[in-house]
């Protein structure tokens, strides 16, 4: 088990969220962070936060997209802290909509941020935290990189992606000897604005939609949610599952194979048919 005290950590998609949690929740335990969004007013809001917690920060104008951008970031953090221990890719946007409506560019839209996002991150820090020789690479990717689901074909590929290439980043961590700890984590129904601020197909019942995610299923605060990861990295846990629902349809999930619909009796089932229903375009 090793603390955070004192540790540099790099967080994603920190201006709101998961990330704003894991930011302060690190900067409670003494770590350094280094946080970037889009979102500038955010992040702003996240940077005045961790100093009032008496935290080290570092917060800049990031999109996860821009590969180059991404790399004299990882050169900037490193030369600003003198060293980085760990990184956190957590920023990620979604598209709600059938596969038959959505277009091609609103795939690669949520590829671009959620998977590229995660390996241009990946990349760009690794070799730092190779060299800090207590590293950590932390990938969020879903419960939908563990289950398929309705009117989420972009984002459940991007999320698919980022759990396979953090799986093998582990392995080949092992392999090479190389002192990096590498850990996926699969949150559920977290308690965040995701949902308000997703894409939507035309068409469809925005509000509605939302509502459905807000009430049913973010059973979990932000807080929570970061609480369970920095717990899972403690114990460098390969894989950590985020909230009591994922935990449901990953058993599910192992339980039945490709075809976990065949247990999804009852109150489940319903609230399915209900997101399939909204998902069908107003023709």
């Amino acid at each position: 088990m090793h603390e955070f005290a004192g540790k540099v950590a790099v967080v994603t998609g920190a201006g709101s969220g998961i990330g704003r949690a894991l930011a302060l929740e690190l900067g409670r335990e003494g770590a350094k962070v280094a946080i970037s969004d889009v979102d500038v007013e955010g992040l702003a809001e996240t940077e005045a936060q961790l100093k009032a917690i008496g935290a080290e920060v570092k917060a800049d104008r990031l999109d996860v997209t821009e590969r180059e951008a991404f790399l004299a970031y990882a050169d900037a953090v490193h030369e600003h802290f003198g060293r980085v221990n760990q990184i956190y890719n957590n920023a990620g946007i979604t598209f709600v909509g059938s596969i038959e409506d959505t277009r091609f560019k609103d795939i690669e839209r949520v590829m671009d941020v959620d998977y590229w996002g995660v390996v241009n991150g990946t990349k760009a820090f690794l070799p730092h935290l190779i060299a800090s020789g207590d590293g950590h690479v932390i990938n969020i990717s879903s419960a939908l990189g563990l289950f398929s689901a309705p009117g989420q074909a972009a984002y459940v590929s991007a999320k698919f992606a980022v759990r396979g290439f953090t799986e093998a980043l582990r392995q080949e961590m092992v392999l090479a000897g190389h002192p990096v700890r590498v850990t996926t984590v699969h949150p559920g129904g977290v308690r965040t604005g995701f949902a308000r601020n997703a894409v939507f197909a035309d068409g469809l019942d925005q509000d509605g939609l939302a509502e459905l995610f807000e009430e049913q299923q973010a059973k979990t605060t932000p807080q929570r949610a970061a609480q369970i990861i920095l717990a899972a990295v403690r114990k460098d846990k390969p894989r950590v599952l985020v909230g009591p629902d994922v935990k449901a349809m990953d058993l599910v999930v192992r339980l039945t194979g490709s075809r976990p619909e065949r247990l999804l009796g009852g109150p489940v089932m319903r609230r399915v048919q209900q997101v399939v229903h909204r998902l069908m375009p107003k023709r």
